[in-house]
């Protein structure tokens, strides 16, 4: 798979509550998160997302030290834009101050965090592609944008491609199956995935532990194998065990006979 010319790995890193929460950094265990990024590093995984928001920037800036010396043409990092911050100057100021905590020479792929009814997505999309031309960002894109959204952004740009869309997707939540994913591969949007684990209840779903015994694999590992069928899933973790079990899905894949076997189960 590649996003922005990029070539990214099958599985990518999100890190939502990495640092922080909701506009509030925590400190207290950064070490622990910079170990944690490198290891993922060293497992294979290089698409990595944040947002100005996880930690109020603190994300951002752990990743950005986890990966210093790194190649960044080896890595894909993408990062967001908070809805209160869609005015056409908050925009590049947001996008700037992001760039600045994650210390790279550009910013993969921006997108809109969630969208917002009181800003015209013209005037917001105007400021993205000002920052492609600018150089601060490489590729744009959205999050959040259901069916109708997605269809009023894609006519919203005038020069620059919508690379992304990010959803909530899982083998639990499929919804975007039904109409998003097949407008998105149509205009040619990748869609990731945040939460492709349920929030840890695929864990405990008998049918991909059935599934999982075949291949000799875990539940999850099954499930982001499945979301690895229609989007790039960007699983978190919080402990290096965690870490190899979202990277043990990198080498192999469900068989097509499998695939529609899960995917025709009432589950989601």
């Amino acid at each position: 798979m590649e996003l922005c010319e990029k070539k990214v790995s099958k599985v990518g890193f999100g890190t939502w509550k990495i640092g922080g929460g909701y506009w509030s950094a925590d400190r207290t265990r950064d070490s622990h998160w910079l170990d944690l990024l490198k290891y993922v590093v060293e497992k294979g995984i290089n698409l990595f997302d944040t947002a100005e928001m996880y930690g109020d920037g603190h994300a951002e800036e752990l990743l950005g030290q986890a990966l210093k010396g790194e190649d960044q043409d080896e890595f894909t990092v993408i990062t967001k834009v908070w809805n209160n911050h869609l005015k056409y100057d908050d925009v590049i100021k947001a996008a700037r101050a992001s760039l600045r905590r994650l210390g790279l020479k550009y910013i993969d792929i921006y997108l809109i965090h969630w969208p917002s009814p009181s800003v015209p997505l013209r005037e917001t999309m105007r400021a993205m592609e000002k920052l492609v031309d600018d150089g601060v960002v490489r590729c744009i894109g959205v999050s959040n944008f259901d069916t109708n959204l997605l269809e009023e952004v894609l006519s919203a740009v005038n020069r620059y491609k919508i690379e992304v869309n990010e959803m909530e997707y899982s083998i639990l939540n499929r919804k975007i199956e039904k109409d998003l994913i097949t407008l998105a591969q149509r205009n040619g949007v990748k869609i990731v995935a945040y939460s492709p684990l349920g929030r840890g209840e695929v864990s405990s779903l008998p049918i991909l532990t059935e599934v999982a015994k075949k291949y000799g694999r875990t539940p999850v590992q099954v499930a982001l194998n499945y979301v690895a069928r229609k989007a790039i899933p960007i699983p978190k973790a919080s402990t290096k065990p965690h870490v190899d079990d979202i990277a043990g899905t990198l080498d192999w894949d469900l068989t097509d006979e499998d695939y529609r076997y899960l995917a025709s189960l009432p589950i989601g």
